[in-house]
C-alpha cells in the first residue's frame, strides 16, 4: 500500500512539472520569437528581463512542487555569500538528474538564472532552439580535431566566434553552469575510468577551460557545490515519490584567478597548470564526500538546514 501511495505521489508531481512546464514555455516562445524578429536594442532588453522572471517563476513553482507531500532535510551551507547580481561560473558533481533540481534549489535567486553552455548548432533545434536563444543560453562554436586538422587556418576561429556570441553578457549578469565530469557518476563509469577519487569521475578540464577562455573577462567568481545524497535512492522518480529524503550540499566561493584563462589547446604550459588546478580542486570535493560519508556512519556533526 505504501509503494502505491509513493507512486501515486511521483505521478502527481510529475503532472505538475509537465504543466508548468507548458504554462511557462508558452510565453517564453512567444516573447522569444518577437525577440528574434524585432531588432531593437531598448525592445530586446525588456524582452530579456521578462523572459528571465518568467524562467524564476518557472524553478519557484518546480521549488514548490519538490516540496509538496514530501519532507526532505536540506543540510545547506555557504549559499550566504553569494550575490544575484554576479557573474558565476558554477561546478558540481554529478550524480543523477535529481542535481539540476537540486541546484536551482539552493541558487535560486542567489545568482543569476543558471544556463549551460550548448553547441551554436542546437540554436535550429525546432521550438527549443530560439526558447534558448531567448533566455541568453551561450552558444558556442567548436571545431572538431579532424576538422581543423583539414582546415587548420581556422584554428582558434571557434573560440572567436563564442567570444564575439558573449559579449552581451559584460551588462547582463550571468551564471554558467557545468559539470565538469561530463556524465554522471556510477560505480561502472567509475571502475572503467580507474578513477583516482573515491567518489568522483574523473573532471574533464577542456570544457572548463574553454568556458573560461570565452568568458573570463566576465566571470568574477566560480561556485564550487558539492552534492550528496546520504540514501541509495536518489533517481528522479526515487525523488518524485518522496524516497529521497535527505540532500546535502555545500557551496564555496572562490575568486577567479586570471591565471586559468588561456589557450588550453596550444600552450602545454597552461594546460598543464589549468588541469593541476582542477585536479586539485577535485581532490578537495572527493576528501569532502569522504567526510560527508563518515559522518553519516558515525552520527556526528552539526546538520545545518535551508
Amino acid at each position: 500500500m505504501a509503494q502505491f501511495r509513493e507512486k501515486i505521489v511521483g505521478a502527481f508531481s510529475f503532472s505538475l512539472y509537465v504543466v508548468n512546464t507548458l504554462i511557462c514555455f508558452g510565453p517564453v516562445y512567444l516573447l522569444g520569437f518577437l525577440k528574434f524578429i524585432i531588432p531593437g536594442a531598448g525592445f530586446r532588453k525588456l524582452c530579456t528581463a521578462v523572459l528571465t522572471e518568467i524562467a524564476l517563476f518557472w524553478i519557484a513553482v518546480n521549488n514548490f512542487n519538490a516540496g509538496l507531500k514530501r519532507s526532505i532535510r536540506w543540510d545547506v551551507t555557504g549559499v550566504d555569500k553569494l550575490d544575484p547580481k554576479g557573474w558565476y561560473l558554477v561546478l558540481s558533481n554529478h550524480q543523477t538528474w535529481v542535481d539540476i533540481l537540486v541546484l536551482q534549489k539552493v541558487l535560486h535567486r542567489k545568482i543569476p538564472f543558471l544556463k549551460f553552455f550548448l553547441k551554436k548548432e542546437l540554436i535550429w533545434v525546432p521550438i527549443m532552439g530560439i526558447a534558448w536563444w531567448a533566455l541568453d543560453f551561450p552558444f558556442m562554436k567548436r571545431y572538431s580535431d579532424a576538422f581543423l586538422k583539414k582546415h587548420p587556418h581556422l584554428k582558434g576561429k571557434d573560440l572567436e566566434t563564442t567570444r564575439k556570441a558573449c559579449e552581451k553578457f559584460k551588462t547582463l549578469p550571468i551564471s554558467v553552469m557545468n559539470f565538469v565530469e561530463g556524465t554522471r557518476f556510477t560505480p561502472e563509469k567509475h571502475d572503467k575510468q580507474n578513477s583516482p577519487y573515491a567518489n568522483l569521475l574523473k573532471p574533464k578540464a577542456g570544457g572548463t577551460a574553454f568556458v573560461l577562455s570565452a568568458m573570463g573577462d566576465y566571470i568574477n567568481a566560480i561556485v564550487n557545490v558539492t552534492i550528496y545524497y546520504p540514501q541509495e535512492n536518489k533517481s528522479f522518480w526515487d525523488f518524485l515519490c518522496g524516497r529521497v529524503t535527505e540532500i546535502v550540499v555545500r557551496v564555496e566561493t572562490l575568486p577567479l584567478d586570471k591565471g586559468l584563462i588561456g589557450d588550453y589547446a596550444e600552450d602545454a604550459q597552461f594546460r598543464e597548470r589549468f588541469q593541476t588546478w582542477i585536479n586539485t580542486l577535485w581532490a578537495e570535493k572527493d576528501r569532502l564526500l569522504t567526510e560527508l560519508k563518515a559522518r553519516d556512519v558515525t552520527g556526528a556533526g552539526v546538520r545545518p538546514t535551508l
